[in-house]
């Protein structure tokens, strides 16, 4: 064999045990993260349908607050950063603690059953992130490649919990870096998210079912309605972003002792249930969605679903962010959408992906969320919706450790963290 011909070869070789490699740790990630999602999300549902059922059980959030005070004290990760602990390590070489997972799991499961107004896919990132990187180190990949494992990680329990596998994975790979795409980690992360796709309907977990809406075909009226529409997305997850975090480090300077603070938020929320007569805004809210994209959602939920979250998580109860997001968005659509002109129910789709593209700052992850969720024939729509909120919703984000590597206004390299 000539030179030219062992070089050609020995390329194969290494992109084949590249592919070989990657498929064989994604798969194991996949299917260990996918039987632990679905058992997260069976148990948040659980969770759910108690309290639904039991409705004494809110008056048990500021107890249950004090419970998880307590676990995450005696584990040591009191002051833990949750999402922005795992998005961190993806870009150093920072370790995320394996229980991590069981934590989350465990205050998340306790949060949604007493009724604190959280979601879980933040969660879901937290119990992936975890995993990923433990395998990760159990197989003994090297620093870089232990980035992508975690990656994996993110995308396998974020699509087991919400159905949607490409989302998931793009996600996961855009979400770290603004600007910047980690496609080394493109098959890893979609092979990870299919595997844990697949294994929740084997399971029979497929997520909440949500109303299909009709989206018909563009016009000139109805592409100014969109950008108006995500305009005012793009402000209200500022709105949002302002509200979570001032929350946090306003409990935290008031109340530094976390048992009084958790206790508090959770009397607080309680105060909040009975003031507001509604308990719509207690938990994820997938009810209120499915009202919001049947046209039904009142103007005032969105409003509501940001205070009763920004309480919530400041006082410390666990949960995601993303599922609130969704709630905001699909509530405040429905309400601007009517008010612009357009179906209610097709507000309510473009606020869910715009103003889920304005918390994170994913553009191509919110139009996969648009397509996996409400199919290809509001694609347009939804890539209008996705481009004016991205540039409009500034440099705010649910995770204050995500890196803005280009700005979105000139084609410039700033290398800055979200406010």
């Amino acid at each position: 064999m000539g030179p030219f011909l062992r070089q050609r070869w020995d390329t194969g070789i290494v992109y084949a045990k590249t592919f070989l490699k990657w498929t064989v740790c994604s798969v194991i990630t996949g299917l260990v993260c996918g039987a632990i999602g679905t058992a997260f999300q069976l148990c948040v549902q659980y969770a759910t349908d108690l309290r639904l059922e039991y409705s004494w059980l809110l008056y048990l959030l500021p107890v249950a607050g004090l419970a998880i005070t307590g676990i995450y004290q005696l584990a040591g990760m009191l002051d833990d950063g949750g999402t922005n602990t795992v998005i961190q390590s993806i870009r150093s070489a920072e370790k995320v603690p394996l229980r991590m997972a069981p934590l989350i799991f465990a205050s998340t499961v306790l949060s949604h059953l007493c009724g604190a107004s959280v979601g879980r896919e933040g969660a879901a990132l937290q119990i992936g992130g975890s995993i990923g990187h433990f395998l990760g180190r159990f197989l003994r990949l090297d620093e870089k490649d232990l980035h992508i494992i975690t990656m994996c990680g993110m995308s396998a329990v974020f699509s087991a919990l919400f159905g949607t596998p490409v989302t998931a994975a793009i996600f996961s790979m855009e979400v770290v870096s603004v600007g910047v795409m980690y496609y080394v980690a493109f098959l890893p992360c979609i092979v990870s998210s299919v595997i844990a796709h697949l294994l929740t309907r084997y399971f029979g977990t497929v997520p909440t079912d949500l109303p299909q809406v009709e989206i018909g075909e563009l016009s000139a009226l109805s592409i100014l309605q969109v950008c108006a529409l995500a305009a005012g997305c793009a402000v209200v997850s500022i709105l949002f972003c302002i509200a979570l975090h001032q929350a946090n480090r306003m409990c935290k300077q008031w109340l530094g002792n976390p048992y009084m603070r958790i206790f508090l938020g959770g009397a607080i929320t309680i105060l909040m249930v009975w003031v507001f007569q509604s308990r719509d805004y207690c938990g994820a809210g997938l009810d209120v969605i499915v009202s919001a994209l049947r046209g039904e959602a009142q103007p005032q939920m969105f409003i509501l679903k940001i205070l009763f979250t920004a309480v919530a998580l400041g006082a410390g109860f666990k949960g995601g962010e993303i599922v609130p997001t969704l709630f905001i968005g699909a509530a405040f659509g429905n309400m601007a959408g009517g008010l612009l002109g357009l179906d209610p129910a097709i507000g309510a789709c473009l606020g869910m992906v715009a103003l889920f593209c304005g918390v994170v700052n994913c553009p191509v992850a919110s139009l996969f969320l648009g397509i996996e969720l409400f199919g290809t024939t509001g694609l347009l729509w939804f890539a209008i919706a996705s481009a004016v909120s991205y540039l409009l919703s500034g440099y705010y984000s649910l995770y204050s450790s995500q890196k803005i590597v280009y700005s979105k206004l000139h084609p410039n390299y700033i290398d800055r963290n979200a406010k």
